[in-house]
């Protein structure tokens, strides 16, 4: 199976080069080109990897940060024109694919690096939930206050 992963990662992020640079670019920011259908490429390839790494045991830190790196790419992707430049230089397929290798062996713990990734990834969603949280609090009571 990893062999047909390989292929479809190098396929969809580094199968082409741009003329007169070292710059690779696969399939993946050329599809996210057709509206609907090209954003279905990416995710499609993570749930294949991520079947792949449940079935190899990859630890769950490094699960979620396949996920991650998944979200950051259609994130990336979202924003018109700019999001498939920016697919060339993310390549989260790759980038997934390589913490798969990596980690495909029974009882192989994620780095430190995965560690910290992670617990990054989950202080920067948690202030981006709590900031508005406390925002739209702190303007209730300001209108509460206000109409007493």
């Amino acid at each position: 199976m990893l062999p047909f992963l390989r292929h479809w990662a190098e396929l969809l992020d580094d199968r082409f080069v741009i003329p007169g640079t070292n710059i690779r670019f696969g399939l993946d920011p050329i599809l996210s080109l057709i509206p609907g259908i090209g954003d279905l490429a990416s995710p499609a390839y993570t749930v294949l990897l991520l079947v792949q790494a449940l079935h190899q045991r990859v630890p769950k830190a490094v699960m979620v940060r396949m996920v991650i790196n998944a979200l950051l790419d259609a994130l990336i992707g979202a924003v018109p024109v700019a999001g498939n430049i920016g697919d060339i230089f993310w390549r989260a397929n790759t980038r997934n694919l390589a913490l798969l290798e990596r980690h495909a062996r029974p009882g192989v713990p994620p780095t430190t690096i995965d560690l910290l990734f992670l617990w990054g990834v989950v202080l920067v969603f948690g202030v981006l939930i709590a900031v508005p949280f406390f925002l739209a609090l702190w303007l209730y009571l300001l209108v509460w206050t206000w109409l007493r």
